[in-house]
């Protein structure tokens, strides 16, 4: 059944001073369903990032229909939760007071709100760092604190936008198996672009690669591998087959426009 709904959306940004506008998204249509997680790929420019912030509320469409069970999105709401490739935590609190802090703003009682940081802290592998500030963290345990800060209003999709984008490719890895085991725990719907086809097949129930900008949903591919995923596949045949079709997806774009690769992705996959 459909739980996110995107009926020929289109997104125009008028430009500055009277400038030329821009189309970034041109008839794009997408069907999610509930607890199901979906990677976005595309070229640079194609409107992966302006799609998410039209789902989170933070963005409108142009024109078309954009629905979360069946109600139009009309705003942020508290069931939608982002995460960004910055870590864009509060440097002035501890991990604790970081996660805490939406369920404090929504004035959830103080025994409920550090029974739920525990258990996030438990989930994301922050024990013992409780009270560590940000600028005592690596960048890898930042974006676990941003994770377990996005979970803790329960929200029923989880938006990420390029959140390993900025880690070394070790922690990248290691990050895409925490995620795996965060999300089956989490029990909600995700939403994660990337520029990294390895990241999208590993992680993805389907993948969904949009055409240059204009951006419109040009493939959907669903990934048929069982969970939970291991490092081991990354050089199985399945997964290979899974990264050709994609990059032959992607390759048929680059005629017309850029893409961004991962080195270390293509030297693995060489």
């Amino acid at each position: 059944m459909s739980f996110i709904h995107a009926q020929n959306i289109t997104k125009t940004f008028n430009g500055k001073n009277n400038g030329a506008s821009t189309m970034a998204i041109a008839e794009m249509s997408l069907t999610i369903r509930e607890k199901e997680f979906i990677s976005i790929i595309g070229p640079s420019g194609c409107g992966k990032s302006t799609f998410l912030l039209m789902v989170a509320g933070l963005e409108k469409p142009t024109t078309g229909d954009l629905a979360i069970e069946g109600k139009p999105i009309n705003g942020p709401d508290h069931q939608r939760a982002i995460v960004f490739q910055e870590f864009l935590l509060f440097p002035w609190k501890t991990v604790k007071g970081n996660i805490e802090f939406g369920p404090r703003l929504n004035r959830i009682k103080k025994q409920a709100y550090e029974s739920q940081s525990r258990d996030l802290i438990r989930l994301v592998g922050l024990e013992g760092f409780e009270n560590r500030f940000p600028h005592e963290l690596s960048g890898g345990m930042k974006q676990r604190v941003a994770i377990a800060r996005a979970l803790a209003n329960k929200p029923k999709v989880l938006l990420m936008d390029e959140p390993f984008g900025a880690l070394d490719a070790l922690t990248r890895e290691s990050m895409q198996i925490e995620l795996q085991k965060i999300w089956q725990k989490a029990q909600c719907t995700v939403l994660f672009v990337t520029h990294s086809i390895t990241e999208a097949v590993f992680l993805a129930d389907r993948v969904v690669v949009m055409s240059n900008r204009p951006g419109y949903v040009k493939k959907t591919l669903a990934i048929d591998l069982e969970r939970p995923r291991t490092r081991k596949m990354f050089t199985s045949e399945r997964f290979r087959h899974y990264e050709h079709q994609l990059k032959e997806s992607i390759w048929e774009e680059e005629e017309t426009g850029s893409w961004e690769i991962n080195p270390v992705e293509e030297k693995r996959s060489a």
